[in-house]
């Protein structure tokens, strides 16, 4: 890896509250939520989805070869993969050699997706497949109705093909739903499906962002965050749920002008998701640069801090 930039304290606390504060914006309703029994489809589905928690979304990393002076940097002691460099707290060296294997398969998925070109005909179906032909009890969004009812969303999958290449939603399919994909994504066969005109590929920047904590700076992890809760948006106004009253006007998809309204903020997302995804393929492959170095003076083997 390249020599470490220093950031002062007053550098790096300015750099921290602003990002706690653009977090907090996005954490404060969901607590509150929380603390009140509430739920909500849309906002929730991030932190109840992935394993990134709030907290761990909120703390601030400068990214790998920065590292911290000054009152406070100590704290950063606490965190999985730092360690102290004499009067300094940075990543260590040592924690990014054990993130290999990761590293080298995330690129791996980023570049293969990238390099594919994008796919605007699957139409959102992906939240229809998951409720066809299902009893009302089994419904993940069971408080809300749908749009169209029992019967109308079923006719809905049946008069279009399902084009779904995206695993992490394929697997929520109902049973009847999986046989009417056109094609079979897996766990283990991602680079062959995964395309950059699906919004879940989009969304799932925030996890490849997450997973490369704190190897990566925080303000990447937030951009794919906030770019995933537009994802989400989106995902939902397609979705066969009737969200009027949460404000959400509804994308139908089942009608010519729905789809082409689905297509245009498909695209547009798209467009937002591929310099993101740049950003991870360069982060990537500059820690796999330093995997190809010898250890510098000073690394050996220490004890990782708390994730």
């Amino acid at each position: 890896m390249c020599p470490a930039s220093v950031l002062a304290p007053e550098t790096w606390n300015d750099l921290r509250a602003k990002h706690e504060a653009r977090i907090d914006a996005w954490v404060q309703p969901w607590l509150r939520r929380r603390a009140a029994g509430h739920k909500h489809p849309v906002e929730d589905f991030l932190f109840d989805y992935y394993s990134h928690s709030p907290a761990q979304l909120r703390r601030w990393h400068p990214g790998a070869d920065v590292r911290l002076e000054g009152p406070g940097c100590e704290t950063f002691l606490r965190w999985r993969g730092y360690r102290a460099f004499g009067d300094t707290v940075g990543v260590d060296p040592v924690f990014v050699r054990r993130q290999e294997t990761l590293v080298r398969a995330l690129h791996s998925l980023l570049v293969a997706t990238a390099n594919r070109p994008p796919l605007f005909g699957c139409l959102g179906l992906h939240e229809w497949a998951m409720v066809y032909r299902q009893p009302a009890s089994e419904r993940r969004h069971a408080d809300w109705p749908l749009r169209l009812g029992s019967s109308g969303t079923d006719r809905v999958v049946e008069s279009h093909q399902l084009r779904c290449t995206h695993f992490d939603a394929y697997r929520f399919f109902t049973v009847p739903a999986a046989g009417r994909n056109a094609v079979r994504p897996a766990a283990d066969d991602r680079e062959r499906f995964e395309q950059p005109g699906c919004l879940h590929a989009g969304m799932d920047l925030y996890k490849h962002a997450f997973r490369l904590s704190p190897m990566v700076g925080s303000g990447t992890v937030a951009d794919c965050f906030e770019l995933a809760r537009d994802i989400r948006e989106v995902d939902m106004r397609a979705a066969p749920y009737d969200l009027v009253e949460l404000g959400y006007e509804p994308i139908p998809i089942e009608a010519p002008a729905g789809k082409l309204s689905y297509i245009r903020e498909q695209r547009r997302l798209s467009e937002r998701a591929a310099p993101l995804r740049r950003r991870l393929v360069v982060a990537c492959e500059s820690l796999l640069a330093g995997f190809r170095c010898p250890r510098r003076e000073g690394e050996h083997d220490g004890v990782d801090g708390e994730a």
